[in-house]
């Protein structure tokens, strides 16, 4: 492919035009912001100092009435709303697991929906949040990929996720609270729900550069980790323009499972994807790539494989998430043994890598790695039809 060639999915964002009637303000970026601001008829002497205003009402205090804005004059607040909305897409459904996932349904501009996780743990809550409605990968162990691909999310409905999450669990401060007072819930972010993050490129890093902006959200940019399956085209435009912690979705160690597993390393094989990934931590300072690595009973879970591995990431400062693999309905895999994934882990471990195994969270509410799918897309395949794809019937 000729390195001018475009590799994102962007034409499917929808909607592209602005909506009749009010804009939403809501991801739009501090330039897109200013500029909506001066076509409205704010002077443009007074366009960079309203924006930082109206920036720390919508995302640091979480206010979406423009009436409640107070160090804006009441003629404005005035102008503003008859012009402008603040606006999150919609939580249909929330389903709460027994360990404290929360899962929340979230219906989009179109009718279409996507999911949300929300998962806290002792030393932190990490949201995952969703990129596409859908995916177009169709990685054969994943249910989402199941799934068509409808299209991508507009950069206010990335961000929007974040801010629907934080309204749920009274995350934004009381009037008269200063940033830091209240406890932080969702301390980190991470791309790893609904969608190929890298095949909707432009609305990620604008979503993003909002979640970091320091007058904000102000999360870190080493608390956001972006997960690809291997889009090798864009992972050092990432390191440049968000430069954000980076995951793989690796779960093969040769070519020929990898095909089959992410059917993306057809495109980009691994010798590929390890050489763009060998530059990724000199570009972004981040300090290790993450391997995702899904266990699967008889596919990918030999000593062969756990050695080909450390193998194949040599040079590259990474550690290696093993992920026991989630059932869901027609799953044409089993998840590995625990003994073989324990045995997996210390050979990973004892070559010098972290090889931390990822506690399933939200299985009961199909909420796990893995799982999501947007409830009214859920017609299921037959695990035979599934099976017949993918080469294992």
């Amino acid at each position: 492919m000729p390195a001018s060639a475009p590799v994102t999915q962007d034409v499917l964002t929808i909607p592209r035009k602005l909506p009749e009637g009010p804009v939403n303000l809501v991801g739009l970026t501090r330039e897109g912001l200013r500029e909506a601001l001066i076509e409205a008829g704010t002077p443009e002497k007074q366009a960079r100092m309203r924006v930082g205003q109206i920036w720390q009402w919508i995302y640091q205090k979480g206010i979406r009435d423009f009436a409640e804005m107070t160090n804006l004059s009441k003629a404005y607040r005035a102008e503003l709303a008859e012009k402008f909305v603040i606006e999150v897409p919609e939580v249909v459904k929330r389903d709460v697991s027994a360990d404290g996932t929360r899962k929340y349904l979230v219906r989009i501009a179109g009718g279409h929906e996507v999911e949300t996780v929300y998962i806290p743990e002792v030393d932190r809550g990490t949201l995952c949040i969703s990129s596409q409605v859908g995916c177009t990968l169709t990685c054969s162990f994943c249910h989402t990929g199941t799934q068509k691909l409808v299209r991508n999310l507009t950069a206010g409905e990335i961000i929007g996720q974040v801010m629907l999450a934080r309204d749920d669990l009274d995350e934004w401060p009381e009037p008269g609270e200063g940033m830091g007072e209240r406890p932080r819930l969702i301390s980190n972010i991470v791309l790893m729900g609904m969608g190929e993050p890298l095949y909707n490129f432009e609305n990620v890093r604008d979503a993003m550069k909002i979640a970091m902006d320091g007058e904000g959200i102000s999360l870190s940019r080493r608390r956001i980790t972006l997960s690809t399956s291997g889009v090798v085209p864009e992972i050092a435009r990432t390191a440049e323009e968000i430069g954000c912690m980076l995951a793989v979705s690796f779960h093969g160690t040769t070519d020929e499972i990898r095909d089959r597993l992410v059917p993306i390393n057809k495109k980009w094989p691994i010798s590929e994807l390890l050489d763009a990934l060998r530059a990724y931590p000199k570009l972004s300072n981040s300090e290790r790539i993450t391997f995702e690595y899904v266990m699967l009973k008889d596919v990918n879970d030999s000593d062969e494989d756990a050695r080909r591995l450390v193998k194949l990431i040599q040079g590259i400062p990474a550690k290696i998430n093993l992920i026991p693999f989630n059932e869901w309905p027609g799953a044409p895999y089993e998840r590995s043994d625990w003994e073989r994934i324990e045995r997996f882990a210390d050979i990973v471990y004892k070559a010098g890598y972290a090889s931390p195994i990822r506690t399933p969270r939200g299985e009961d509410i199909m909420a796990a790695c893995g799982q999501l799918k947007s409830a009214t897309e859920r017609a299921r395949k037959s695990r035979a039809e599934i099976a017949a794809e993918t080469g294992l019937g």
